[in-house]
């Protein structure tokens, strides 16, 4: 294995650029990424204005995904007396931060399928073509099916602790 030096600001930007192709990947703003990739590294609260010269993004910027990681439950703000200012930090616990990203994911993509799927199993779909009617019942029942035992999973993921998964996965890997 080759190593080699590498100054901690060089090392931070690979990272956050890292984080923030792979949150573009899953789906997830890439500045929003950064940020959150930015006060993972760090060890304490950085404000706003900080943030923003890190990134060299704007404070409309900032402050949009700073409240988007908010809301995931991924960022928290801190007061600090007699400071104006807010400061944010992310959580440091990955076991936890990835539960939570599950859970946001379930609730903003497989929620909203499992409702329509849900719909349309309990709606009368009438048409004129018997033929495609049932294909189109059937199909939607097997999405259904399949779309319900995968939300099952994600939500033992979500509800499990550390220790369960990782004994499951190596069930699984065996």
């Amino acid at each position: 294995m080759y190593v080699c030096t590498v100054k901690l600001e060089e090392a931070k930007a690979k990272f956050i650029e890292a984080w923030g192709t792979l949150g573009s990947q899953w789906g997830i703003n890439r500045t929003m990424s950064q940020i959150h990739a930015l006060l993972l590294v760090s060890p304490e609260a950085l404000s706003t204005e900080t943030i923003m010269e890190q990134l060299n993004i704007s404070r409309g910027n900032a402050n949009m995904n700073i409240r988007a990681l908010m809301d995931w439950g991924l960022v928290n703000k801190e007061l600090r007396p007699g400071d104006r200012k807010e400061y944010f930090k992310a959580g440091k616990d990955m076991w936890e931060t990835a539960r939570k990203i599950v859970a946001e994911r379930r609730r903003r993509e497989i929620a909203p399928v499992l409702d329509l799927l849900s719909q349309l199993n309990t709606d009368k779909i009438s048409g004129d073509n018997q033929a495609e009617l049932d294909a189109f019942k059937s199909g939607v029942k097997e999405i259904s099916d399949f779309t319900g035992k995968a939300n099952d999973l994600v939500e033992k993921f979500v509800k499990s602790d550390q220790n369960w998964f990782y004994k499951t996965l190596l069930k699984l890997v065996k």
